[in-house]
């Protein structure tokens, strides 16, 4: 079959298994020259880098990114963990699930122990086969990557009342401003026009939500789960995600539910750090991450045009990064630069924060930004955005726009890559 990208309300909906597959190896090529220029060592040349990785939202993104760079700059072992629909023969499955196929047929042929699982990474059920593998394996983590990104969450400890089965309290996240309404152009993304949309402001249940979905609580069980199981290394360090971005964007988003979420990730990582550090000599961060083309960011207002203003910013400064090139400099530059590429001293803010968003918060790219900001509009959008940059990201991500690909060519079976 011929398989051409399906796009509602600026979402792709499909996925295009080879396209996937060849984004992971472009990855997986990046990071292999970043360890030559580096003259990083590998743990079989006697580097002391990463040696076992857990990665939690491991199939896009920057938990992929992450798991590619632990796997392939520093030769380590890995398991990932992302709930993902699979492919039939005649039907596609999610991106992330080619992205898995694709990591593990690379680490096999590297020699690299890999085990990728689909499954709910909410549930007490995971934690413990994560925990049966580790030790399956004989093998314990000295990092644990927390990258989920689900508009869902399951409680494991909580029965919904209502349910006849016996379900659990499932918690639902939204993108909503907090106190008033926010408003703000967008790119659509099939006319290559600004878009007017606006988002009503969250009542207090869908707040408490998103913190459910997208805070440190989960993080938290996993870290406990994990150390009382004995499964963590001396030393161990976990990271988590976030992101802050610009003024204008903080309505929508810092100040907003999904702000609030990742405060209360931020204070869970304060309190991982003190565990870790008085059980393990371990650490706990939060990296705050560069803006970057996802599912969500597409439908946020005002995130796609700044998005893709700040891409054409930051290019033409020979500043610009994507996901593997922000988590390759995340381990390289911020986790492990000590002797042989071992843990060393982490630079963080003043709230014990990772930031690898330095570049894109630079004052003259935001005064740029802020100056384009105000005077595009539909007659001058092409030549202010870099609408070729947001819209190969944003097709990319789903396996598509990707070189090398033909995409006028019959692709036999869904199922495989």
């Amino acid at each position: 079959m011929i398989i051409k990208p399906m796009v509602r309300s600026n979402m792709c909906l499909n996925a295009h298994p080879l396209g996937c597959a060849k984004e992971v190896e472009n990855q997986i090529a990046y990071v292999k020259a970043q360890k030559a220029k580096r003259g990083t060592k590998s743990l079989k040349e006697g580097g002391n880098g990463p040696k076992f990785v857990l990665v939690l939202g491991c199939s896009t993104g920057y938990g992929l990114a992450s798991r590619i760079s632990a796997a392939f700059e520093y030769g380590a072992d890995t398991i990932g963990v992302s709930f993902e629909k699979a492919g039939t023969e005649t039907k596609g499955g999610t991106p992330g699930w080619y992205n898995n196929l694709a990591f593990d047929r690379a680490a096999k042929a590297e020699g690299l122990f890999t085990e990728t699982f689909s499954a709910d990474a909410f549930s007490h059920e995971t934690r413990k086969m994560i925990i049966d593998e580790a030790k399956k394996a004989g093998k314990k983590f000295d990092l644990i990557v927390y990258s989920l990104a689900s508009p869902v969450r399951s409680d494991p400890d909580k029965i919904d009342p209502n349910s006849e089965t016996g379900a659990h309290v499932l918690y639902k996240s939204v993108i909503k401003p907090i106190g008033k309404t926010y408003a703000g152009l967008g790119i659509d993304i099939l006319t290559d026009t600004l878009k007017e949309s606006a988002a009503e402001p969250a009542n207090d249940e869908e707040i408490a939500n998103t913190v459910k979905v997208m805070g440190g609580e989960d993080w938290q069980l996993w870290i406990d789960q994990l150390a009382a199981a004995g499964v963590l290394a001396e030393g161990c360090r976990t990271v988590a995600y976030s992101y802050i971005g610009p003024e204008l964007s903080h309505a929508i988003y810092r100040d907003g539910t999904i702000g609030q979420a990742k405060k209360h990730l931020e204070a869970t990582a304060h309190a991982l750090n003190e565990k870790l550090s008085k059980e393990l000599g371990g650490a706990a961060y939060v990296s705050v991450n560069k803006g970057l083309v996802t599912r969500s960011s597409a439908v946020i207002p005002i995130i796609s045009l700044y998005l893709s203003i700040l891409f054409k910013v930051m290019k033409e400064k020979g500043t610009h990064e994507g996901c593997i090139e922000q988590m390759e400099r995340l381990f390289a530059e911020r986790l492990y630069t000590g002797d042989n590429a071992s843990a060393g001293k982490v630079p963080v803010d003043e709230e014990n924060r990772i930031r690898v968003d330095d570049w894109e918060m630079q004052a003259d790219v935001q005064a740029e930004v802020d100056k384009l900001m105000a005077k595009v509009n539909n007659d001058n959008i092409k030549e202010i955005c870099d609408l070729v940059g947001y819209k190969h990201d944003f097709y990319a991500t789903n396996g598509f726009d990707v070189e090398g690909i033909d995409y006028t060519a019959d692709v036999a079976r869904m199922d495989q890559i």
